[in-house]
């Protein structure tokens, strides 16, 4: 087979940049460990698949922690709306939904998918599945694990797009790292990021509100607000509003720190007229009576009230309301990579020149969660993918035509 670019991964930024290669007549061929492609993508989408966020730019790119502008520049190149006009181009229109988060009107991952795949293989790419990637030969050539024993492939450039090591059993679980750090690539520890994060829950608590979603509440922490549904689990809460602080909340853990994240169970209400509303109730109802007919609170704010005082919930309004506002919760840890949504880590940004090929390998590119940024959710972790790789594609088609070829 003759291949001039071998894009090693098939989820979103391999495939993405498997069609920008391809668009401008380049020979590529997609290795893949497992049997189908971009199987995390698809799980992605079983929740409405959240392409991207329609924010302004300028606000959109203060979501990224990361410590080079390459990534901002690549977003840059390749906007919301592009990403967004691309999905047209396949066939898949999208939306803005009432949180400003943009989704395909099917709120499926697959027509997406099988409208790029028609497009990658009518532009010739090859989908090679079952090829585990090992690394490299003494001779450079790119080395694959296969049902049919080890396979060596020399591409005139390569772009790696391995993902990170979160949902592992979806197929990017790390094991890209020993290559690179062999090859002097400085990588930064992988970790888990966009995850739920652990509360001691008492076991009556746990036994009565697991799988119960905690609605219409406001999340804080370290001066930050996010509103959205989480769910109580046995360890503790996942949920949208969580994941945007599990990171902070790790690095806070991992310093020795104490976090805590505090939930407003009445965000619509002030404390003030909370304190007055509860003052009024009925006379002889009980304290759980003026949560439920007086504050209309749900059983499990009440419940999480309970939690944070060890069951001695105040009894003056005042008092009573200021808790409802302000409900803490003790954070013991969070969960790890393999039930993490997206990891942080990867390799180190500095790593690479302006066409995301490592400066210690020419020839070789990267792109996608496998660099070292975080994002929380809402979009802005598929766009930095695609537009990663958007920018990957065209610093190896500009390789290319300087004559280029992997050492």
């Amino acid at each position: 087979m003759h291949i001039s670019v071998a894009v090693v991964g098939a989820g979103p930024a391999g495939l993405m940049s498997a069609e920008r290669l391809a668009a401008n007549g380049i020979a590529v061929a997609i290795f893949e460990r497992t049997k189908t492609p971009a199987r995390k993508f698809l799980r992605a989408g079983i929740g409405g698949l959240n392409l991207t966020h329609s924010e302004d730019m300028e606000s959109f790119l203060t979501r990224y922690d990361v410590s080079s502008p390459l990534l901002l520049d690549a977003v840059r190149g390749f906007t919301p709306q592009d990403l967004r006009d691309w999905c047209g181009s396949l066939g898949v229109p999208t939306f803005i939904g009432s949180s400003g988060r943009v989704f395909p009107e099917c709120m499926k991952a697959s027509p997406l998918l099988r409208a790029l795949r028609a497009r990658l293989e009518n532009n010739g790419v090859e989908f090679v599945t079952h090829h585990r990637w090992q690394g490299w030969s003494d001779s450079g050539a790119l080395l694959f694990e296969t049902p049919d024993g080890q396979r060596a492939v020399r591409p005139r450039a390569t772009l790696l797009a391995l993902g990170g090591a979160s949902w592992p059993g979806l197929g990017s679980d790390g094991g890209w790292v020993a290559a690179l750090e062999q090859r002097g690539v400085a990588v930064t520890p992988l970790k888990p990021a966009n995850m739920g994060v652990h509360v001691a829950w008492s076991e009556v608590f746990r036994a009565r509100f697991e799988g119960t979603p905690v609605k219409s509440a406001v999340f804080h922490y370290d001066g930050a607000a996010r509103k959205g549904e989480a769910v109580v689990t046995r360890y503790g809460l996942l949920g949208p509003p969580v994941y945007g602080f599990a990171s902070r909340i790790r690095r806070a853990l991992e310093r020795g720190e104490h976090p805590v994240l505090t939930i407003d169970g009445k965000p619509d209400m002030d404390a003030d007229t909370l304190a007055v509303r509860l003052a009024g109730g009925r006379r002889g109802d009980s304290l759980s009576e003026r949560l439920r007919r007086t504050a209309h609170l749900s059983p499990v704010i009440a419940g999480l009230m309970r939690e944070a005082t060890g069951n001695r919930l105040p009894t003056d309004a005042p008092g009573l309301a200021a808790l409802i506002k302000r409900i803490p919760l003790a954070v013991t840890g969070t969960e790890g990579l393999e039930k993490a949504i997206s990891t942080a880590g990867g390799i180190a940004m500095d790593e690479l020149n302006d066409g995301f090929m490592l400066k210690k390998l020419p020839g070789v590119f990267a792109a996608g969660e496998m660099l070292d940024w975080d994002a929380p959710p809402g979009g802005y972790l598929l766009q930095a993918c695609f537009s990663t790789a958007v920018a990957a594609a065209e610093g190896v088609r500009e390789w290319l035509a300087r004559g280029g070829t992997a050492g």
